[in-house]
């Protein structure tokens, strides 16, 4: 692994060990460059922009997809990025062992590994199996030098089961079977963020703020959480300015919506400075 790597995941690292951070999802090259350039100091995959650029459905995307994304998304920026790896793209611990040795070698600083199934009628993992596929995430980790970061999430209120004690449990499990950050997608109330990073302390907690919130960042910090992504809410505010434009134009055959686009001499400028 060459030593940019490893000095981008030392950075990756320190950045959880006090404060708050923002990590916004890029979903291709040019928005990952865009946000190195604004001054964040790490970036996320997002699965869904991911998959929206492909003209696919969130989850879509396969394994072999997902690893060139991340090698692109990584020869990309100089900054540290966290891998959206979903559940593993594998059925069992043995098959997310492999696939995580794989995203390792990208060059990636963290991955996250989802306890979802994609079956709408069991969504979550028993405890145990998601337990035991984590592990598997924590020695593939290990055996390719331990210093990638690993993000577990408990995905209970993004499938339905808004149970907070349940959420508490995983996470703790997570955080026990090898986590060094924990995730909940979905935690809407200060009460319910308190209760997670206290359950998890000392390790660090990631919020997830899609859309228009009540919370800012300075309020997420002064509730304990460390970092704060915003999953696929870029690539949608996004994918809104250009339906906006392209409906305007479709339906009433009217060029308003480029009202407030970016120049081409502005982006053009951006990137020759990114090159």
């Amino acid at each position: 692994m060459t030593t940019g790597t490893q000095e981008r995941r030392a950075k990756f690292r320190a950045l959880h060990a006090r404060g708050c951070f923002v990590i916004p999802n890029p979903w291709d090259a040019g928005s990952a460059r865009t946000l190195e350039s604004l001054g964040f100091q790490a970036l996320a995959t997002t699965s869904s922009g991911f998959a929206w650029s492909r003209a696919q459905a969130d989850g879509a995307m396969g394994r072999d997809a997902v690893l060139a994304h991340l090698r692109d998304m990584v020869a990309a920026t100089t900054l540290p990025i966290n891998a959206d790896f979903e559940a593993g793209y594998a059925t069992d611990a043995d098959g997310v062992h492999r696939n995580v040795a794989m995203a390792v070698a990208t060059g990636v600083a963290g991955l996250s590994i989802e306890d979802s199934t994609g079956d709408p009628a069991s969504p979550l993992r028993p405890l145990e199996e998601a337990v035991t596929r984590l592990r598997a995430a924590r020695r593939a980790i290990d055996d390719h030098g331990g210093d990638t970061l690993l993000v577990g999430r408990a995905e209970n209120f993004f499938v339905g089961r808004p149970d907070l004690d349940d959420v508490i449990a995983r996470l703790t499990a997570y955080a026990e079977a090898g986590a060094d950050c924990l995730y909940a997608p979905g935690l809407k109330t200060a009460e319910q963020i308190r209760a997670v990073v206290a359950a998890v302390h000392p390790k660090p907690v990631n919020v997830l703020v899609g859309g228009p919130s009540a919370f800012s960042v300075a309020d997420l910090a002064a509730l304990g959480v460390r970092r704060i992504s915003v999953g696929g809410g870029l690539a949608r505010a996004a994918w809104g300015g250009f339906l906006r434009a392209a409906r305007e134009l479709a339906e009433h055959g009217r060029f308003d919506g480029f009202e407030g686009a970016t120049t081409g001499a502005e982006l053009n400028a951006l990137f020759a400075r990114a090159q």
